[in-house]
């Protein structure tokens, strides 16, 4: 896809996407532009980011590779990497001539490779750099410039760095703040390790909120489950009474913008399919759409066919046109394995996606068998009840 200037979904400053926003976190390797195709296949309200993508990579390598995509991909976020203020500039002007609908900074990321870049989560450090990084993003695009960031690093107080950090790109203009609310440890555990061991702190991000009214607050980490990220929002913003705010900390604080699931809504891609139900499209403003029961669970031993053979026909067509520009099936079909979790049939499913993909000379024809395997156990499980 070429830089095309006139597909630019403009906004205005300062504005950010209609709360609350349902947003799939940035995962290195997995949010690239196939997951995200299918991902926009189950849910057409998600707010979707890409890969965390190095501002140098864009200015010196293959923008149409890095920076292509989809146009149903939508609203889609780009995650830049870096900490040079005006190559992170140029990289968000350059990513906004594609057609993205916000820029992310990406202040959370622990792994060695990032932080042999001096950015990522060791940029916590640093708030003043990445409020001048944020500043200078803001003057060069005209869509949205946000934070995505960790309560702290290494031995920092999370009270104190997080609102440190916020208060400084509150200053230089960011449109929002996606807080991941675990510390990092720069040194002595892996990128999952970071994930997993720092306790969450949820109430902090609710304090934060409860003293940045005027400003988007996102929660990231540790969410698992639909409800367990529901709870956090406010109710009156959700159809019918919602869930009520609760545990972790958090009950009695601010209610929060957004949500983002990473690897739960990437292990277990039903929970995208349920999205919809509970959140306006963040561009449009389109109302949530009603739950069909069927069609995000297997309640009633019953199937949306019409749904599910859509997302199946969709998705051989991307596939072949995949392989057809010189791809393989496989590059498609391993962000698709966790579809059908708890339904007849999802082993066989699993199988036929994990073995036939990998076969030389693979075709979509992989992906009919597989959505096939569903719903063939689901009819016989109806004929014999």
């Amino acid at each position: 896809m070429r830089e095309m200037s006139q597909t630019v979904r403009t906004s205005e400053k300062g504005r950010y996407f209609k709360r609350p926003v349902f947003a799939v976190a940035p995962m290195i390797d997995w949010t690239d532009r196939h997951y995200r195709f299918f991902a926009r296949q189950l849910s057409r309200h998600a707010l979707l980011y890409t890969e965390m993508i190095v501002a140098d990579a864009i200015l010196r390598g293959d923008r149409d590779r890095l920076l292509g995509h989809d146009a149903s991909e939508h609203p889609v976020a780009l995650q830049l990497g870096g900490n040079d203020p005006a190559k992170m500039a140029e990289a968000a002007r350059i990513a906004e001539g594609f057609g993205y609908d916000e820029i992310n900074m990406n202040v959370g990321c622990p792994s060695d490779r990032v932080q042999s870049g001096t950015f990522g989560a060791c940029l916590m450090q640093e708030p003043a750099l990445v409020a001048e990084c944020v500043a200078a993003m803001k003057a060069a695009v005209t869509i949205p410039v946000t934070v995505k960031c960790r309560i702290g690093v290494d031995d920092q107080d999370p009270e104190v760095a997080l609102r440190a950090l916020v208060a400084r790109v509150k200053d230089a203009g960011t449109d929002a703040v996606w807080v991941h609310a675990r510390k990092a440890w720069l040194q002595g555990l892996s990128p999952r390790e970071n994930r997993e061991i720092p306790p969450l702190d949820y109430g902090l991000v609710h304090r934060l909120k409860a003293e940045n009214q005027n400003l988007f607050i996102g929660l990231n980490g540790g969410l698992q489950t639909q409800d367990q990220a529901l709870a956090h929002l406010d109710p009156r913003l959700l159809p019918g009474s919602g869930p009520k705010l609760a545990g972790d900390g958090a009950k009695s604080e601010a209610p929060l913008d957004g949500i983002m699931l990473g690897r739960a809504a990437y292990h277990d891609s039903g929970l995208l399919t349920a999205a919809d139900g509970y959140f306006a499209h963040p561009r449009t403003g389109s109302a949530p759409m009603p739950l069909d029961p069927d069609t995000v669970s297997d309640r009633g031993h019953c199937l949306s066919l019409a749904f599910w053979t859509g997302v199946r026909d969709a998705m051989a067509a991307y596939a072949a046109a995949h392989i057809e520009n010189g791809g393989r099936l496989i590059h498609v079909t391993r962000h698709m394995v966790g579809l059908f979790q708890g339904w007849p049939g999802a082993r066989r499913y699993r199988q036929v996606l994990s073995a036939d993909a990998t076969r030389k000379g693979a075709g979509p024809e992989v992906i009919h068998a597989a959505f096939d395997a569903v719903f063939e156990a689901i009819t016989a499980r109806q004929a014999a009840e």
